[in-house]
């Protein structure tokens, strides 16, 4: 069964565009356009789409006006956003992210139409792609049957002994994570109560909208959060997110202090920030005495990084497949051999605390 896709959009070159695009993929069908929200709203109960492609300004409904009447109605749809790469437009895709929306792109800003249909090419399909992925799952989830409550379920699948292996506990935690990254954090995030160590924390988003996070994240939790910035100077009970656009690292300051630095190195499996880039730095200034977690995401970001870990006798956590929007980037470090606990994304935090105590 193909894919069905609604575009929303105020603006016509980009309903055409987009639907061109969607066009081109297999087992995409584009079933309707709509210019706002309220004719968007008619045409899914009309056309009954998979999924939205939706834009967030428009008149009459706008994106996250859409959204919200969508979760009021209880309506099964993906959404992506297409965003504007502005504060504003950081802040209302984090708000669509929390009511629901799979994924977001941005709209490009290059001038030659040319050059932005492919910048927004390859940004979209690969998203296309991963819900599609993610409608399968989803679907063979709902058809294994029920199994029997068991004794005694354990809090996660290890796969390894990770605290068997190391004296003391962790001083840091390490943290990659991609799509479906800003419910889920804003989810685990605040069940960590303040446990005296730094968290280092890459989110894969473009700038200005990993400021938008961390401020949107620093007001759930017990932890101070916030955008690193380079040459800080690491404390206990913060967490540092990588900028969008840059590269983010931990290294060896004056006086025994680590600090942070921010680069313009080149991106990595396709991301800047990359996780690969920021777990080395923390195996190499922590060693056994850190915790890597890798969660819900596309790619293979992160695997690497964390198999570097694992060699220096860190411990590593990843997220199971059921609670991951997308199972991507810890499927790939799962199957690699190179995470020691499995846990579905309520009981992280807990996993963490457990590395750390």
């Amino acid at each position: 069964m193909p894919i069905r896709v609604l575009v929303v959009d105020d603006t016509i070159m980009y309903r055409k565009v987009v639907s061109d695009i969607l066009a081109e993929v297999p087992d995409v069908e584009v079933v309707g356009t709509a210019n706002n929200g309220q004719i968007a709203l008619s045409r899914i109960a009309s056309v009954q789409p998979d999924l939205i492609t939706l834009d967030v300004e428009m008149p009459v409904m706008n994106g996250l006006e859409l959204l919200e009447e969508m979760q009021r109605r209880g309506l099964d749809v993906g959404v992506i956003m297409l965003s504007t790469l502005t504060k504003r437009g950081s802040e209302i895709t984090l708000r669509a992210l929390e009511l629901g929306a799979f994924d977001f792109i941005t709209k490009p800003d290059a001038e030659d139409r040319e050059q932005a249909v492919r910048e927004l090419r390859s940004a979209l399909v690969p998203r296309i792609k991963a819900y599609a992925k993610r409608m399968e799952v989803r679907r063979l989830l709902r058809s294994r049957p029920t199994p029997a409550p068991p004794t005694a379920a354990p809090a996660a699948k290890p796969s390894g002994a990770p605290l068997a292996r190391r004296v003391g506990k962790s001083k840091a935690v390490a943290i990659g994570i991609s799509t479906g990254g800003p419910n889920a954090l804003a989810q685990m995030l605040p069940m960590l109560p303040k446990l005296g160590v730094p968290i280092f924390l890459v989110q894969h988003m473009p700038p200005v909208f990993t400021k938008s996070l961390a401020e949107s994240l620093d007001a759930k939790c017990a932890y101070t959060v916030r955008e690193a910035e380079h040459n800080d100077i690491v404390v206990p009970d913060t967490i540092y997110i990588a900028p969008g656009g840059k590269q983010m690292r931990v290294a060896s300051g004056s006086a025994g202090l680590k600090v942070i630095q921010i680069t313009d190195d080149p991106p990595e499996n396709n991301c800047k920030p990359s996780v690969d880039y920021l777990f080395r730095s923390v195996a190499r200034e922590y060693g056994a005495l850190a915790t890597g977690v890798i969660m819900t995401g596309m790619g293979g970001d992160g695997t690497l990084g964390l198999k570097v870990m694992k060699s220096f006798g860190a411990v590593t956590i990843g997220q199971d497949e059921a609670s991951c929007v997308v199972y991507g980037m810890p499927k790939m470090a799962i199957e690699a051999g190179v995470v020691d606990i499995v846990a579905p994304l309520d009981r992280i935090a807990e996993e963490i605390v457990r590395t750390v105590r």
